[in-house]
């Protein structure tokens, strides 16, 4: 199984997993960069994986929903649905919270559950917490929201969660070491298959939580 990950939830990044291996990777840290790079760093995330876009034998595409700003997530979310028509392969998607949430709990055996942090602009944040549901899948226990950072204390605080992703640093709380980190695409390809092997609809649909900056009406 080929697969093509891809996430534009915080900057722009992609992996390659072939039958569960990451063979290919890139990653762009600019927040508003995402439409220009994004296709240059799929080519680069092939070319280390010594594949060819067009012509290698991919499975499926898994993609990030966000939340996250518009602009960004609207070019992760076109540029896999173009993939997956021109390629002729399914696409599915996963909330990028959920991403982080997953690839923190690896390493956090000893806790139940966390939740992903990411910034929102505007002095919010994205959240939303998550436990464990087996070595590959997530249980949601608060579906993602927008809010102050004050709304996500009272969330910790009534809770054994613990913060973890890149927005931690926007709220008076610290993270366990290392776990600050953006999405990991790679992690979408354990996901999609646990979710689909539970029936769950991977719709690819963006996760704003919110209406963009500029819109008309």
């Amino acid at each position: 199984m080929l697969e093509l990950c891809l996430d534009t939830s915080d900057g722009a990044a992609v992996a390659v997993v072939d039958n569960g291996e990451v063979v290919g990777r890139a990653r762009e840290d600019s927040p508003r960069l995402h439409a220009e790079l994004l296709t240059p760093l799929i080519v680069s995330a092939c070319d280390a994986a010594g594949l060819h876009l067009n012509s290698s034998p991919w499975t499926r595409i898994c993609v990030g929903t966000g939340p996250a700003p518009f602009t960004g997530l609207r070019a992760g979310l076109v540029t896999a649905t173009v993939l997956g028509r021109t390629l002729g392969v399914p696409v599915y998607g996963v909330a990028s919270l959920e991403i982080i949430a997953r690839q923190a709990l690896d390493v956090l055996p000893d806790r139940d559950q966390v939740i992903p942090v990411t910034d929102a602009r505007r002095k919010e944040v994205y959240w939303g917490r998550y436990c464990s549901r087996g070595p590959h899948g997530l249980y949601v226990l608060h579906e993602p929201v927008v809010s102050h950072p004050e709304a996500l204390l009272g969330e910790l605080r009534s809770s054994d969660a613990v913060p973890v992703g890149p927005g931690v640093d926007l709220i008076d709380s610290e993270a366990p070491t290392g776990l600050t980190d953006p999405a990991d695409p790679a992690v979408l390809s354990r996901l999609v298959s646990t979710y689909l092997d539970l029936g769950r609809e991977l719709r690819v649909k963006p996760l704003y939580l919110r209406r963009p900056d500029v819109h008309g009406g």
